[in-house]
């Protein structure tokens, strides 16, 4: 149904599934909304059920919420459902409700926050222990619910802003709009930031929170709509002016480019409303990489460790339910070991890993195939494996576009002379080695060249 009404979709028209919402601001243009609607089902050979529509109401239920012309809110039924849930059992239980109270989080500040010890429960390979952490965040939850503030409903014409914090434990940001008075909460938005999708310098983080604020909310802030983006970091404000940046920002750049907005820097003391979205002092420190590593190899990793005879040692002693004292630990299955002050991503020796992390590190475009000072620099910053030079150094020196598009910087060959011609057979041989080449199916993968 979206197909046919798509030139309708968020102008007048919302529809998900067989639910549809036709919304006005005059009763003229709300019957010619109405009218076009009605005469589009009908040559889309849909019919509506008289008994199940309800035209021209003020206040109306529509998919689990109130919504009234000024603002919406959670339905009661829903609310009181979550409010009687008892204690989850096992992990189905568990994601059962936290998919019906993740359905109503943009109305609740802090709820990546609050609902983290439940969140961990959902990891099968994990004893199930519904302890007391477990149950505070769970009643903790439902009391969020049955106090979750209305939220006003977006008005195109009214000045908006986005207002982004992201310390070291995740990321938060609320969507507000003035209405001449004071700034009202549309959404909010928390999230917590995993080990795999993290980023070491401030700036950066806060950029990240801003790009899943426009990624959640460009459906307000697309169509030429300015408006401002409130942070408490003053490099943002000068975020365009960066001399050099890796492939991950030069893609949230050009994202964040179809957007029209101005920056603009508060102090962080003035910021705490967004703070509180973000920030607690038991979320896990994350190890920060601006390689974007895939859950799809998440299993590559874990499989890759237990057969490494340099981390296979390790990952036991970290797993076990006592480990011995070291400077590795675990978290979300990847190892970490801590050195020189941060905690560096261990990569076992498996071809497939080394292959899409270097790629990453040196084809990329952005990258702009830096040598191999300069990429085993970067790659030492957030990763560590046992050879790494050796294979940078191999990689850079077998990069086809450098050898074909580089100057060679080696010492200058010496002067050609020519030999003497020889006077009958096997008075002067030639022979010379070229390689590596991919290797053959017989084993093979350098020529042997001889010339008589």
């Amino acid at each position: 149904m979206t197909n046919e009404f798509r030139a309708m979709l968020d102008r007048f028209y919302l529809v998900y599934l067989d639910d549809i919402l036709i919304y006005s601001r005059t009763l003229e243009d709300h019957l010619e909304h109405l009218q076009r609607v009605l005469e589009m089902l009908r040559r889309a050979k849909y019919k509506a059920n008289r008994d199940k529509c309800e035209f021209v109401r003020q206040e109306l239920e529509y998919l689990g919420h109130f919504v009234t012309p000024k603002d919406i809110s959670p339905l009661s039924d829903k609310i009181q459902a979550i409010q009687k849930w008892s204690e989850p059992k096992n992990v189905r239980n568990v994601r059962s409700f936290l998919g019906l109270a993740g359905y109503y989080q943009r109305f609740i500040k802090e709820y990546s926050k609050i609902a983290v010890p439940l969140s961990k429960l959902q990891c099968e390979d994990q004893p199930f222990e519904f302890d007391d952490n477990v149950r505070t965040s769970f009643l903790a939850l439902k009391a969020a619910l049955l106090s979750a503030e209305v939220l006003r409903i977006y008005d195109p014409l009214l000045p908006t802003r986005i207002t982004t914090d992201a310390p070291d434990y995740g990321i938060g940001a609320v969507l507000e709009q003035h209405d001449g008075v004071d700034w009202h909460p549309i959404e909010y938005f928390s999230k917590k930031v995993s080990v795999v999708h993290s980023i070491d310098d401030a700036w950066k983080k806060e950029l990240l929170a801003f790009v899943h604020a426009l990624k959640r909310w460009r459906h307000f802030l697309l169509r030429g709509r300015q408006f401002r983006w409130v942070t408490d970091n003053n490099s943002l404000v000068f975020y365009k002016t960066q001399d050099t940046v890796n492939s991950t920002i030069a893609r949230w750049m050009t994202f964040i480019n179809q957007f029209d907005f101005f920056p603009d820097h508060i102090p962080g003391k003035s910021n705490r409303f967004v703070d509180a979205l973000s920030r607690r002092l038991d979320y896990c420190t994350a190890v920060y990489s601006t390689f974007e590593i895939h859950e799809d190899l998440r299993d590559n990793f874990i499989c890759g460790y237990r057969v490494d005879r340099e981390f296979c040692d390790k990952y036991a002693n970290c797993s076990s339910p006592n480990p011995a004292p070291s400077h590795s630990r675990i978290q979300e299955g990847y190892l970490l070991v801590h050195s020189r002050g941060k905690d560096l991503l261990c990569v076992p020796r498996d071809s497939h890993l080394c292959t899409r992390l270097l790629g990453e590190y040196h084809d990329a475009p952005a990258t702009g195939h830096f040598g191999v000072n300069r990429t085993i620099g970067r790659l030492r910053e957030r990763f560590w494996w046992p050879g790494r030079l050796d294979d940078v150094t191999c990689y850079c020196e077998s990069c086809k576009v450098c050898r074909r598009c580089k100057s060679h910087n080696h010492r200058p060959y010496g002067e050609l002379r020519p030999l003497p011609v020889p006077l009958r057979r096997r008075e002067a041989i030639a022979m010379d080695i070229t390689g590596s080449f991919p290797k053959h199916k017989t084993g093979v993968d350098e020529i042997l060249t001889v010339v008589d």
